[in-house]
């Protein structure tokens, strides 16, 4: 029973935050232009911010793993060429290839990766996830354009690539605050309060805007995609691959860090990748909505299931 509650307080938060930012829309606080602009904010400020701040503010001794960094890392390459493979035997379109193996191997790991291993091993766990986030985020946006230039046929643009990767501002966040880290650079008190605050605004805010941009709708007509997106970002990956982790001997904080990071749902970001590469943009969407509010009930079943084992 111990499990169970600590599971449901886990994933409950976040399930009404995503909630509140539905309603928040719905009732009209919300529009298009304001959400767009937010998660604008919200990625090129607060989320840095807080990744700065949790990188800068850890123990370099604990949170450097590079095993974990590693593992992480191969399963993600494993993941998308398997995909590569696979997905033309059973999707046909081009337009859909890509998206829907972004859908798959991209997770949210960004948003969800920091508040749910915090809410299971207190801000033990900031330095570690914040860590490990910074050798995801880079891995997924590579891989990410180049699926996508696969499958319209483009010859790869590696210069675009790099200057995706280093114009990043969660990874500018990230390579900053390893150094700083690294090199014992101590902030003023004025400007560590700041860093501070907006670093608290960056988790319950991305929650919310991630719920205000839930449109429920062309569900049957991508409903062979969906099930295939939904099935394999929230169930399949994680089956597969977390066997592997606990083998391994990856436990406790280790692998909470990896079950957020194989389990969470598909990236926000993905949508916009498809509309910047001409894919389709409308299913890319669609899988984002479906795999986070399905996400509430099977990240809190992986967790409670964990728990059980003792493996967390």
């Amino acid at each position: 029973m111990e499990n169970l509650i600590l599971s449901v307080n886990v994933i409950l938060p976040l399930f009404f935050t995503m909630s509140l930012g539905y309603i928040i829309k719905k009732i009209g606080l919300f529009n298009y232009i304001t959400l767009k602009t937010m998660n604008s904010l919200t990625f090129k400020v607060f989320l840095p911010s807080l990744l700065f701040y949790n990188i800068y503010k850890t123990d370099l001794k604990t949170a450097l793993n590079l095993k974990l960094m590693l593992f992480a890392v191969t399963c993600i390459i494993s993941i998308f060429l398997l995909l590569c493979f696979l997905t033309p035997f059973i999707e046909k379109d081009n337009k859909n290839k890509a998206v829907l193996i972004q859908a798959i191997f991209r997770s949210n790991f960004v948003i969800f990766g920091i508040p749910v291993t915090v809410s299971l091993f207190n801000q033990d766990a900031t330095g570690i996830a914040s860590m490990l986030i910074a050798v995801v985020i880079p891995t997924f946006n590579i891989l990410s354009v180049i699926g996508f230039e696969i499958f319209r046929g483009s010859s790869i643009n590696f210069k675009n690539i790099a200057k995706g990767v280093v114009s990043n501002p969660l990874i500018i966040a990230s390579a900053v605050g390893v150094s700083f880290l690294a090199l014992n650079v101590q902030l003023p008190t004025a400007i560590d309060k700041t860093i501070s605050d907006l670093s608290k605004v960056a988790t319950p805010l991305a929650i919310l805007l991630l719920g205000g941009s839930f449109e429920f709708k062309a569900s049957t007509k991508y409903l062979k995609q969906l099930v295939l997106g939904v099935l394999g970002r929230l169930i399949i990956v994680p089956s597969i691959f977390l066997p592997i982790a606990i083998s391994l001997g990856f436990k406790n904080v280790e692998l909470a860090c990896l079950l957020v990071a194989m389990a969470s749902p598909t990236a926000v970001s993905s949508f916009t990748m498809a509309e910047q590469m001409d894919a389709n943009s409308e299913l890319a969407g669609q899988l984002v909505v479906f795999t986070s509010g399905l996400s509430v009930i099977t990240v809190f079943l992986w967790i409670f299931i964990l728990k059980q084992l003792c493996f967390i």
